[in-house]
């Protein structure tokens, strides 16, 4: 197997994703890895920072394409970008995933537009993997697409469920719409339409969700527009970055408090871990034809590790083709009534 890394994707590169690869060499046996990027700057950076590249390959791009640039450039001015070119060795076969951690809007671009689309799949969607109480719960979409038509939150749950079943190994996912309420008649026309066609499909579908139980794990996917995907994203991680913080204030105040925190350390340290989006490592962009994977914008070394197995197990399962398989008995079906 062999994983194609944008070495010069998200605010810590490409010293954080250099030492990462280093890291993910050394842990997974019989997997390859491609820093993608220019290759005197990883070189320079690799010996500057004692950091030994054997066993990884480079593959030369030019160019970066920043956060600041527009998704389009990737199609344009930063086409010999390491984004850009590294979804182009994916699409040629050069690799079975990529990762990044660069430019959202780019990165989903250019894998709409350079990967391909599974056929069938109207939009590809930003699916992150998210801690509840009851484990992970896919959130899908969480900014692709910020104007959805109904039909598409429904691909958006049969893409989720493919996933979440093969890759994460749950049995039968529950699938819910993110609403206003958990009443079938809550939200606007494309909320009503949307839980029709999604209670119409063979989906685990359980109906609509509020934001406030999603901790609880009452589902294993979520679907929302891109708009609404991503205030509830932005929004788990702030409360948990924030409730963590104030809770280290609240055990850092005094000797007595610093003493209760020693003894209970080790369930500090799982709550913590309980809220770290690192753990889940990289978000799938669900609707590519080939496995390609955001990591967070802001990843050290140690993402890496979790990145780099969401990228293996994505590219050990033939996700795409049972969902292109989905997609394709759903249209039957929909002739077939229509006749």
């Amino acid at each position: 197997m062999k994983i194609l890394v944008d070495a010069f994707g998200g605010d810590n590169a490409p010293l954080e994703i250099i030492k990462g690869c280093r890291l993910c060499r050394e842990k997974y046996e019989g997997v390859d890895i491609v820093l993608v990027g220019n290759e005197e700057i990883i070189k320079r950076t690799a010996d500057t920072n004692g950091i030994a590249l054997d066993g990884l390959e480079i593959h030369h791009a030019p160019d970066v394409i920043t956060m600041e640039d527009d998704a389009g450039e990737i199609m344009k001015s930063k086409s010999g970008s390491s984004m850009a070119v590294g979804l182009r060795l994916l699409s040629e076969g050069g690799g079975d995933a990529f990762l990044s951690a660069g430019n959202s809007g780019a990165l989903i671009m250019g894998a709409t537009l350079i990967v391909k689309r599974i056929k069938g799949v109207k939009r590809p969607a930003f699916a992150p993997i998210m801690p509840s109480s009851d484990g992970p719960v896919m959130l899908i979409d969480s900014g692709a697409n910020i104007e959805v038509r109904p039909e598409m939150l429904q691909q958006f749950g049969i893409m989720g469920s493919v996933y979440m079943e093969n890759v994460l190994g749950i049995s039968e996912p529950k699938v819910a719409l993110a609403n206003v309420g958990t009443e079938d008649h809550k939200g606007g026309e494309l909320q009503h339409e949307a839980f029709r066609l999604l209670k119409a499909s063979e989906l685990n579908f359980i109906g609509n969700i509020e934001a406030r139980d999603i901790p609880a794990g009452v589902c294993d996917v979520i679907v929302a527009d891109g708009f609404t995907g991503n205030v509830i994203l932005k929004m788990y991680e702030g409360v948990a970055k924030e409730l963590m913080k104030k809770l280290k204030g609240v055990f850092m105040k005094n000797l007595k408090t610093k003493l209760a925190a020693g003894l209970i350390k080790k369930e500090l340290y799982k709550l913590k871990q309980y809220f770290d989006y690192n753990q889940y490592g990289a978000a799938p962009i669900m609707g590519a034809c080939r496995p390609v994977l955001k990591t967070h914008g802001s990843a050290k070394a140690e993402t890496m590790i979790t990145a780099m197995k969401s990228a293996i197990d994505y590219a050990n399962t033939d996700v795409t083709g049972k969902i292109a398989a989905r997609l394709a008995q759903l249209k039957a079906e929909k002739e077939e009534t229509s006749d």
